[in-house]
């Protein structure tokens, strides 16, 4: 008979493009305590990398405009004390802290799939924690933007007992619906 630990790591390295990671990774990424010693982890992962540019596509686009209109009204309005190139300047600046914002989100996202609970973890400034026994999961959705499918990525949604709307999200992620039946095969194999 193997033993549980084995069995449980066989499970996640049989999951397709998947391996199991040693718990002393994901506690290096998540808050001290939230990863127990007898759990195993299945899966952590975070967003895909172009998460940084989709997710701030709109306020970029508002940057660019204003940049733009500043720099049409200095060009047409020499009184109002800047230059066009002054305007563009600042345009790329600000579209530059808002790029940098976006990778610090980026970098403080991560999902974690153990053999007891899903995990996300999320936050800059304000950390926010989701966790969820697996036996409480009532179930999970795949969904995919337009925008994310042409990258081939997608989302995972997780609703818990007693609620009907979506509690959490994992974001952005590639092969989604490959993530997404290992976190079901997950959900039928340790959550009963």
């Amino acid at each position: 008979m193997q033993r549980e630990s084995e069995r449980d790591a066989s499970f996640a390295a049989d999951a397709p493009g998947m391996e199991a990671l040693a718990p002393d990774r994901a506690t290096t990424l998540l808050p001290a305590g939230v990863i127990r010693d007898d759990e195993v982890v299945i899966l952590l992962l975070r967003p895909s990398v172009l998460y940084v540019p989709l997710s701030c596509v709109a306020s970029l686009t508002v940057i660019a405009l204003a940049a733009f209109c500043l720099a049409y009204l200095a060009r047409w309005q020499p009184s109002v004390g800047w230059t066009d190139t002054q305007a563009f300047a600042l345009g790329v600046a600000v579209g530059a802290v808002r790029l940098g914002w976006q990778v610090l989100e980026w970098y403080c996202r991560v999902y974690v799939l153990t053999d007891r609970r899903v995990i996300r973890r999320m936050g800059v400034l304000r950390v926010m924690l989701f966790e969820a026994q697996l036996k409480n999961i009532q179930h999970t959705s795949v969904f995919a933007r337009l925008r994310e499918r042409v990258f081939s990525l997608g989302s995972i949604g997780f609703a818990t007992a007693g609620t009907d709307v979506i509690e959490a999200w994992w974001v952005m992620l590639r092969e989604p619906f490959e993530v997404h039946k290992t976190i079901v095969e997950a959900i039928q194999r340790y959550g009963k």
